[in-house]
């Protein structure tokens, strides 16, 4: 982003981006408790925003590691202790709607013993051709695109399942990029769950000006 400080303290529409992925985590009816796992030195920025929501949901501050897997592992730990499920968000996607949150808690809630589901991810299909392309730049394949999909978040889990998966990764020594690839290398299936063409990951500053521009349209239209 060529910013000096953390991306999602950098304003969206007069507010920071973490503001607008909190109210949405906030406005879905499935979510009941967040975590925000951070480094301390945001923490003092972090309650700002906080104090300015004023959430009516439990919100709790918490450590994070050194990459995502150990920051995601913190906050597995400092989850309470009756939650038997979980939904584990990017905060860069401050575009997901409340919408997303609910289809994806009830999907990962709704498993049954004919038709378990432990884990799943919201993915949009992908619309480009993918290109397989070696270190010299050369291209080595052309992959399927009906079978591709562009992975997003919110992520869905069994914790226990979860808490096990990364377990074992520490014990492997695993780096993984995403806990859909921690449940599909402990032979764990994941399912996917449809995610929305607007829930963007915001990395650089045109995706910045895309968000303000989906934003204005969405707060014209009088929707969250």
């Amino acid at each position: 982003m060529g910013s000096d400080r953390n991306k999602l303290l950098l304003t969206l529409r007069s507010q920071p981006l973490l503001a607008w992925t909190l109210r949405a985590a906030a406005a879905a009816r499935e979510v009941s408790w967040i975590g925000i796992i951070s480094q301390p030195a945001d923490w003092l920025d972090l309650k700002e925003i906080l104090g300015d929501l004023s959430l009516t949901k439990p919100v709790q501050l918490i450590q994070g590691g050194n990459t995502r897997q150990e920051s995601v592992y913190n906050g597995l730990q400092a989850m309470p202790g009756d939650a038997e499920r979980v939904l584990i968000h990017d905060g860069a996607r401050c575009l997901a709607t409340p919408e997303l949150f609910d289809r994806c808690a009830v999907a990962i809630r709704s498993s049954t013993p004919h038709s378990p589901i432990k884990g799943l991810i919201a993915a949009i299909p992908v619309k480009d051709t993918i290109k397989v392309v070696d270190g010299s730049g050369l291209i080595q394949d052309t992959p399927d695109r009906s079978q591709l999909w562009a992975a997003q978040t919110p992520q869905a889990f069994d914790v226990q399942l979860l808490k096990q998966c990364h377990e074992k990764g520490r014990q492997e020594g695993w780096e993984v990029t995403d806990d859909a690839a921690l449940f599909e290398k402990c032979g764990l299936p994941v399912q996917i769950v449809e995610g929305e063409e607007t829930n963007l990951k915001l990395t650089t500053p045109m995706d910045l000006a895309i968000a303000e521009f989906i934003l204005q349209q969405r707060l014209g239209n009088g929707n969250w």
